[in-house]
């Protein structure tokens, strides 16, 4: 019997060419197709929710499947799982850089992609500079203003045209509006977090709204700078786009009340 599949999945994004397959190049998409191909014998296309860069990490990322293979959704992700470590071999049990989190069945006209009504991405900053952390943070000697970019954050949420925050070369889109419903940027120690939840995202928005963050935090911008780069919508105008080892695809929301129980605990 046909069954639609939706994941929950974690990754290290340090050796991947990105989310999407591709040809040629190691990625996320591709290394699961590969593994549900060993399991069912055939191949099988995902449908993930986002399309993450080179270097981007995934705490919740989702992606969903229609198959038949016979075997019992509750034990598919530990059977995946033990094909993702040693090199997809699953001789050793070691962990591989995918993680599937959980593996359910939902409606037949559910998709990962076109059931999200939000998301929450994690960018982490770091001054500390430990050379273990390069590829999971973005290293920044510099002093932040965390006071001061945080009322530049105040006119970022809300519902805006992002145009400024949106490098060229992602999907085309109808609209470069959208909604952000909570940012919030928390310090400790030499680490600084930004935290965004949003109906949706452009290409390298949260990264550039990070990169326009930092040069509030240092002084290279007003915090009120911001609302005019966003009446812009011009890229130009905006700060550079900070690299993506900082950022996390944190979670998916497919269900109103998940969103709004997460945007009010970050309010």
């Amino acid at each position: 019997m046909d069954k639609n599949i939706l994941l929950v999945i974690e990754y290290d994004g340090t050796d991947f060419h990105g989310w999407q397959k591709q040809p040629g190049e190691r990625t996320v998409q591709g290394e699961i197709e590969h593994v549900l191909k060993y399991i069912a014998g055939q191949d099988v296309a995902i449908h993930g929710t986002s399309r993450t860069d080179s270097g981007v990490h995934a705490l919740g990322q989702c992606a969903s499947f229609h198959w038949d293979c016979p075997i019992p959704t509750e034990r598919l992700a530990e059977v995946m799982n033990r094909r993702f470590g040693a090199g997809g071999t699953g001789r050793s049990g070691a962990p591989g850089d995918i993680r599937i989190l959980e593996a359910r069945e939902v409606a037949a006209d559910f998709h990962a992609r076109f059931s999200c009504i939000g998301k929450t991405y994690r960018y982490v900053i770091d001054r500390g500079g430990n050379i273990f952390d390069r590829h999971h943070v973005f290293h920044f000697n510099e002093a932040l203003a965390v006071d001061a970019m945080r009322r530049a954050a105040e006119h970022i949420v809300g519902t805006h045209d992002f145009k400024s925050f949106e490098t060229a070369g992602g999907i085309p889109r109808e609209t470069t509006v959208r909604t952000v419903h909570a940012l919030t940027i928390d310090a400790a120690d030499d680490r600084v977090t930004v935290r965004v939840t949003g109906d949706g995202f452009l290409y390298n928005m949260v990264r550039i709204m990070v990169g326009t963050l930092v040069e509030v935090g240092t002084g290279r911008r007003e915090p009120d700078d911001v609302a005019a780069v966003l009446e812009a919508r011009d890229r130009s105008k905006a700060g550079f786009t900070a690299p993506p080892q900082g950022l996390y695809l944190e979670r998916i929301y497919f269900d109103e009340r998940d969103l709004w129980q997460s945007v009010t605990s970050q309010r």
